[in-house]
């Protein structure tokens, strides 16, 4: 297979290289063009076996295959929106079963057939959850909700004690009609566990009742599923073992905001699907995410040595650069490879809107480092209700800005993508959201590392854990009213390291007045500490 080869000074040759690596889905109606990544037919004979043995892999990986080896899991997100895959009966049988009962739920909120324990519709929603448990959702609120359609969303997903404060106080006047949602698939992650402490306590010292107003989405069996069946919340929606949060949005995580937003479900299971068939063939030049992630190889040398830059032309996708640095960064940051070598993989993501950042980092992507490439994302369909004035038109200047951008950067000889979409809804965030979630497995496979486990994450909780226990040690060494140096603390303690010492009393005396200091921050070696 060949292709004309990258060139800015020959206009003829890159149009034809345009038009041989133009894909164009007539189903959903997105194109993805590639033709300004200097992929070459070198490359591809280089990568061509690796690639088909990446969608072999990702195949079985489709039909069961363990491949989440740190926790023996299956990896099943494939499995949401297309059930006759899943490799059990059972599996199938409990996928459509829980879609049902999100559409039949969502409606009954939504219409006022549930209600609030002082007889009220739900106006509001309150959503705990972070990482991908807090990204899909929301991305799926700014990209789909319509102006007063369904519940308003508000989004709790950091234990920031100001931004806690924040979120109580816009929701403060309507809790007695809000409708708290708790994810946690394990059920014991601190975030939302605290998350949920905050918002429970609050709505019941103003008389709310926290089991009438709340949903989990969590494992069955978790401890978050037993307090919810406990207490018999208005309902639990499974979080299935084998869906990782950042591949969870066509899981209940994602179809529970489609639901109580007032829009179907299965629109958005439907794109994903028909963009999961698409990328199951192994003719490379009618696979888009082949394409994408032979660009994302060749780019950065096969280690990630660029950056990915997303830059989407629509408001409603400005918070689509996050959902995909979890995505991309959770999945491809990995130490080790398949084979147990150091490798230190990844590929960083960063990005914000179009054609804001034309005043921001444009300049530097334009003149600065050529250290990363660029993905363009467009959206045909203008707003109905916004008209040209004084012929003007707002889309006729966002798809220009876009275009003078793009050439822009190929004429300083920087690389980009540009995937674009006739409109966005449901269904082609679906087809967006499966296009670079394919990518990915395919790229791993390509680089060797597993996409699906993520022992950094892991790592950090437990460091996290040990800082807690350490505070506890502190403040019962300083509880016998004896002054104490940093280096006295950290005898009397297992595992205190000084610096982490210093950090937790620096902490603990902005916040608690029992405790006090002689010294001088500024000099460690100097500070006193008691209790008062």
């Amino acid at each position: 297979m060949t292709f004309p080869d990258f060139s800015i000074d020959n206009p003829q040759s890159q149009w034809e290289r345009f038009c041989k690596l133009l894909w164009l889905s007539s189903e959903l109606n997105i194109w993805l063009d590639v033709s300004r990544m200097k992929i070459n037919s070198s490359d591809l004979d280089i990568i061509e076996v690796d690639l088909r043995k990446a969608i072999e892999a990702i195949d079985a990986l489709e039909s069961g295959a363990i491949s989440n080896k740190d926790e023996n899991r299956q990896v099943g997100h494939y499995w949401l929106r297309n059930i006759t895959i899943a490799p059990t009966e059972e599996i199938r049988e409990e996928i459509e079963e829980e879609i049902s009962l999100i559409e039949k739920f969502g409606k009954q909120i939504t219409k006022g057939e549930i209600k609030t324990p002082n007889g009220k519709q739900f106006t509001d929603v309150l959503w705990i959850g972070i990482g991908g448990s807090g990204l899909g959702p929301r991305l799926i609120i700014e990209a789909l909700q319509e102006y007063k359609k369904g519940l308003s969303f508000h989004f709790l997903d950091n234990v920031d004690p100001s931004g806690l404060n924040e979120k109580f106080n816009i929701i403060k006047d309507s809790l007695d009609t809000t409708l708290f949602v708790i994810v946690s698939k394990s059920g014991g992650t601190p975030e939302p566990r605290i998350g949920m402490q905050q918002a429970r306590k609050i709505l019941e010292f103003h008389g709310g009742s926290w089991p009438q107003q709340s949903v989990a989405i969590t494992m069955n069996g978790s401890e978050l599923y037993k307090v919810a069946n406990e207490e018999q919340w208005l309902n639990i929606f499974n979080m299935q073992d084998w869906v990782g949060g950042r591949t969870s949005i066509t899981s209940a995580v994602g179809l529970l905001p489609i639901s109580l937003i007032g829009l179907e479900p299965r629109e958005l299971l439907k794109g994903a699907k028909i963009m999961d068939q698409i990328t199951r063939t192994k003719d490379i030049f009618n696979n888009p995410a082949i394409l994408l992630s032979l660009a994302w190889w060749q780019s950065g040398n096969g280690k990630g040595t660029r950056d990915m830059v997303v830059l989407p032309y629509r408001d409603r996708l400005e918070l689509f650069s996050r959902y995909l640095q979890q995505l991309v960064m959770e999945s491809l940051g990995k130490r080790n490879d398949r084979n147990g070598n150091t490798v230190n993989q990844g590929l960083s993501v960063y990005g914000n809107k179009g054609s804001t950042d034309q005043h921001a980092y444009v300049q530097q992507l334009r003149d600065g480092l050529d250290n990363y490439f660029a993905i363009f994302i467009e959206v045909l369909n203008d707003e109905k209700n916004i008209v040209p004035i004084a012929n003007e038109n707002p889309g006729d200047y966002l798809s220009g800005f876009l275009q003078g951008t793009r050439s822009a950067l190929t004429e300083a000889g920087k690389q980009s993508i540009t995937i674009t979409m006739e409109k966005l809804d449901s269904c082609s965030l679906g087809a967006l959201i499966a296009l670079f979630e394919r990518t990915v497995s395919i790229y791993a496979e390509l680089i060797n590392i597993n996409a699906y486990d993520q022992p950094g994450v892991e790592a950090g909780k437990k460091a996290a854990s040990k800082i807690l226990v350490l505070k506890k040690e502190i403040l019962k060494l300083l509880n016998d009213k004896k002054p104490r140096s940093i280096s006295q603390i950290a005898m009397g303690t297992e595992s205190g390291s000084n610096e982490s010492i210093y950090f937790i009393l620096r902490h603990i005396l902005s916040n608690d007045d029992q405790y006090a200091k002689d010294g001088n921050w500024g000099d460690p070696n100097s500070i006193i500490f008691r209790k008062l």
